[in-house]
């Protein structure tokens, strides 16, 4: 996912995991989502934007405090999955739609919140998604973007890079400078530097860890060919034996730290930033 991918490649890349993405990722990333617009003050009647949106982690919690949500994102299969949430939960005024987070077809000043988990930070072009974010904002207004924190403190992205390492000779873990899209921002100086180009005052960052929990090895390799197009770009290529093998890895991983308990919890370091326009 280079800056040189196109919109469509994109899409289809997002909506290829979207089925897995809703079963396994959003149920973990509600959780952090329910953290961080908790902190906001929402309440019934403000409008709240999620770009980036997933199946929802933002824009659920958000419509489940009053507030009037539009949520995008570019892959329409998690459109169709954060429809079916909210039409569970009864959130009537929770609206999806498909849209390029670089140029949202929104218009300026409109929302009190504008936010984004893990989402504008993976666009090819981070200062555009911004700039947009804070276009559509309110005068006065908070946008806020979470996002992993540095690599080291994201153990669930070790514990997948150790067992391909360990299970299929001659891997070679991604490039760390520059670092891939998920990580551009990870680290706090670089984010609150990103967040005041963009024309935002007042900024702070935060240093949260997020608790992952997975129930088995089984359960996490689903999670994580399920969380990104470039999970799936890195296993790709693996045969039937070696991708065996890599899940032996990852259970003896799974086992060796959970000492013979059920489940395990990988620690995420995360950076919540806030900007008001």
């Amino acid at each position: 996912m280079t800056t040189h991918t196109p919109i469509k490649q994109i899409r289809d890349a997002w909506d290829a995991v979207a089925t897995g993405f809703d079963v396994y990722v959003t149920p973990q990333t509600l959780g952090l989502g329910e953290e961080v617009v908790g902190r906001l003050g929402l309440g019934p009647g403000m409008r709240f934007l999620d770009v980036g949106t997933g199946s929802g982690a933002l824009a659920i919690p958000a419509a489940r405090l009053g507030a009037r949500v539009v949520a995008v994102d570019i892959a329409p299969v998690m459109i169709e999955r954060l429809h079916a949430r909210a039409d569970r939960e009864g959130l009537p005024d929770l609206e999806g739609r498909v849209m390029d987070g670089h140029a949202l077809d929104l218009e300026d000043d409109t929302f009190d919140v504008s936010a984004s988990q893990n989402g504008v930070s993976l666009f090819p072009d981070l200062a555009g998604g911004l700039a947009e974010l804070v276009r559509v904002t309110k005068p006065g207004g908070r946008v806020l973007i979470v996002v992993f924190g540095p690599l080291k403190k994201v153990e669930f992205f070790g514990f997948f890079m150790g067992a391909l390492q360990a299970a299929v000779p001659g891997f070679t873990p991604p490039p760390t400078d520059p670092p891939s899209l998920p990580f551009q921002v990870a680290d706090p100086d670089v984010l609150r530097r990103r967040l005041t180009e963009a024309g935002l005052t007042g900024v702070t960052v935060e240093a949260v860890i997020w608790d992952m929990r997975f129930e088995s090895a089984t359960h996490f390799w689903d999670w994580l060919i399920s969380s990104n197009p470039i999970a799936v770009q890195l296993t790709a290529d693996l045969t039937a034996e070696q991708t065996a093998d890599v899940r032996q890895v990852l259970d003896g991983m799974f086992r060796e730290r959970s000492g013979g308990m059920p489940g395990v919890a990988l620690h995420t370091g995360v950076n919540v930033g806030v900007g008001t326009k």
